[in-house]
């Protein structure tokens, strides 16, 4: 599994643009249909919400990729 780190600037990140910061996405439409197709779990859980919001701690997990989402 490939770890990713995210700097969080502020109180939270939507989801879908979380995907596409960190790279896994060219843009936050491209991430809602990936959010939407069921591939994303967030702290284990499967999440549909395109627009949840991420906060510091979290763990957001697509296919073989773990990105922690920490304090900037």
């Amino acid at each position: 599994m490939q770890d990713l780190t995210f700097s969080l600037d502020g109180e939270f990140v939507e989801l879908n643009q979380l995907l596409k910061l960190v790279g896994l996405c060219d843009s936050g439409g491209a991430g809602k249909v990936i959010v939407a197709s069921g591939a994303v779990a967030v702290d284990g859980k499967q999440e549909l919400r395109k627009t949840a919001k991420i906060r510091q701690g979290q763990k957001v997990v697509l296919g073989d990729i773990r990105i922690k989402v920490i304090a900037a």
